[in-house]
């Protein structure tokens, strides 16, 4: 199954051309090497897509036949991401949605800056 295929069946991405444009600009890696949309997928592989501020990594399990629901998606990948880069990705969609809230637009502030280099790192 095709890369870009496979990261949309099991919803990783919205849709496919997103999927696939993601892939041409190397924020999808397949076994920590870049891939075009057209490569194709085995069992065991390891999937790495780039999320600000970190790499999210996915084992692949199996291949689904078309788009899965999110009650099955289990059987089919399987996230191996540490629990560290899952809580700096906590706290950086933390930020955004507080910012949002206080309607902090444009450029960050010196200060602002700074925070969010703390936790990106």
């Amino acid at each position: 199954m095709r890369i870009d295929k496979y990261i949309w069946s099991v919803r990783i991405y919205k849709t496919r051309t997103i999927a696939s444009k993601s892939c041409s600009e190397g924020k999808v890696l397949l076994n920590n090497e870049p891939v075009k949309a057209s490569k194709s997928l085995k069992k065991k592989n390891i999937i790495s897509i780039k999320q600000l501020p970190i790499w999210r990594t996915f084992e692949v399990i199996d291949f689904p036949k078309s788009r899965v629901g999110a009650a099955i998606l289990f059987d089919y990948i399987k996230e191996i991401t540490s629990k560290k880069d899952l809580e700096k990705l906590h706290q950086y969609e933390l930020i955004l949605k507080q910012n949002k809230k206080t309607g902090n637009k444009g450029r960050p502030t010196k200060k602002e800056r700074r925070r969010l280099n703390k936790i990106i790192g």
